[in-house]
């Protein structure tokens, strides 16, 4: 039988224990936040009260928090959004909610989609970047869209001009005057078709490069070349400063395509009585050609932008002298394609300059460098 002495002992004993033992409410929590914590994609919780329960590694990496900081804090503290704080406040509430956050200045705004929801008596959010999904998504619809333009408008005016031919019957002087004009745009068509195809290709990576040893300033010559008729009839100055041999291995059909590009460019923005220069020498560990023009150049705010598909600084003057406002895109991924690389620099008013850089051959003779102006 036990004695009184010895039945306190016994409750005292099983105080302890059960003081020692967690409730089960916080092994659940401590449950739950180890859960939050190993998943691999940016979670954080809220308590009832608001505040940052759990703050797992791939959140504080997303948004750039030191997670010790977080905890405890209100969440408008640690992420400075309205719209998530409102998103959090509905899900405590017991509402679902999701939408895409906007954080950082205009200049380097970020997107990230957010899911806020009840969580263990509080609330949860899962967060992920969408700032390049949604770049992405914006240069489709605009590549759509400028496709979709470039091609109704000379359907249009194709349209148009068939419609009146017909009309007109036996109508010689209608026939003289909208057939030609129907097969300037048919080519122009097949023209942006072409480009659409190569670009293509380029982007894809599917283009297949024919490298061959040959001479850059002969390839430039003979473009050069095949230019200088057109050029003596706008009233441009032609030239090419090549006074030596500068080997490349790469594909020639491709850097053939990239100069015609660039000097197609350059005689479309050069007015009568300027100048066009197409420079090929060597600089250190790269072959380099140069078009310089003395065109109307491109405005500072324009010139990042001038390699994107479909961008031109003036799309009436462009569409005159039948651009498609790809030129430019395709040439940059072809010069990419062969690990180099092209730049445009430009002073509004004073002309333009285009560079492209390839790598040169290891170990062959340096030739003279090109003559900076």
């Amino acid at each position: 039988m036990l004695t009184y002495t010895a039945l306190r002992a016994a409750d005292r004993d099983s105080a302890a224990m059960h003081a020692a033992a967690p409730e089960p409410v916080e092994r659940d929590q401590d449950r739950a936040a180890r859960l939050v914590e190993g998943l691999p994609f940016a979670a954080f919780t809220l308590g009832p009260d608001g505040r940052v329960r759990v703050f797992n590694t791939a959140a504080a990496a997303l948004f750039g928090v030191d997670r010790a900081r977080a905890v405890g804090r209100a969440i408008i503290e640690v992420i400075p959004s309205v719209d998530l704080e409102r998103m959090l406040q509905a899900a405590l509430a017991g509402e679902t909610r999701t939408r895409d956050i906007v954080l950082g200045a205009v200049a380097r705004q970020r997107y990230f989609g957010v899911t806020a929801q009840p969580y263990e008596s509080g609330a949860m959010a899962i967060a992920s970047d969408r700032t390049a999904l949604l770049a992405a998504e914006r240069m489709r619809s605009e590549f759509i869209g400028n496709v979709s333009h470039e091609l109704r408008t000379p359907l249009s005016a194709m349209k148009l001009m068939l419609e009146t031919v017909l009309i007109s019957e036996d109508d010689a002087e209608a026939r003289a005057l909208f057939l030609p004009q129907i097969q300037g745009e048919v080519e122009r068509m097949i023209r942006l078709v072409e480009d659409l195809l190569d670009l293509a290709r380029s982007e894809s990576g599917t283009l297949q490069l024919r490298v061959e040893r040959f001479d850059l300033g002969d390839m430039a010559a003979s473009t050069v070349n095949t230019f200088a008729h057109r050029a003596d009839g706008l009233g441009v100055e032609l030239e090419l400063d090549a006074p030596a041999a500068v080997p490349v291995d790469a594909d020639r059909g491709a850097l053939t395509q990239v100069l015609v590009n660039l000097v197609d460019n350059a005689l479309r923005h050069t007015p009568a009585g300027g100048n066009v220069a197409v420079e090929v020498g060597r600089e250190g560990a790269d072959a380099v050609l140069r078009v310089r023009d003395t065109g109307a150049g491109i405005p500072y705010a324009d010139l990042p932008r001038v390699f994107e598909r479909f961008y031109v600084v003036d799309r009436s003057r462009s569409r005159e002298h039948g651009g498609t406002g790809l030129g430019l895109a395709i040439a940059k991924h072809l010069v990419e394609s062969h690990g180099g690389s092209l730049v445009a620099e430009s002073v509004y008013g004073t002309g333009s300059t285009f560079t492209m850089r390839v790598p040169a051959p290891a170990g062959l003779s340096v030739s003279p460098d090109i003559k900076e102006r």
